[in-house]
C-alpha cells in the first residue's frame, strides 16, 4: 500500500509533459494525465479507507482517553 501511495505522489505531476502543446479530445494531454492520476489517487485512497484504515491502532492500556 505504501508503494502505491508513493507512486501516486511521484507521478502526480507530469514533469515530462511540461512545455508540451499536445492536445487530445480537445484538452491538453497534461490535463488528461492529471485527471487520470487523480482518479487513480481516489481509487487508492478508497482502498486504503476500506481495507487499511485503523491498522496498527491499538487502544491504550493505561485507561486514559486520547
Amino acid at each position: 500500500m505504501g508503494a502505491a501511495l508513493l507512486a501516486v505522489a511521484l507521478f502526480a505531476v507530469p514533469w515530462f509533459l511540461w512545455r508540451s502543446d499536445a492536445v487530445a479530445y480537445g484538452l491538453p494531454v497534461w490535463l488528461w494525465w492529471h485527471i487520470g492520476w487523480m482518479l487513480l489517487a481516489s481509487a487508492v485512497f478508497y482502498a486504503f479507507g476500506r481495507y487499511a484504515w485503523g491498522l496498527g491502532v491499538e487502544p491504550r492500556d493505561d485507561g486514559v482517553e486520547p
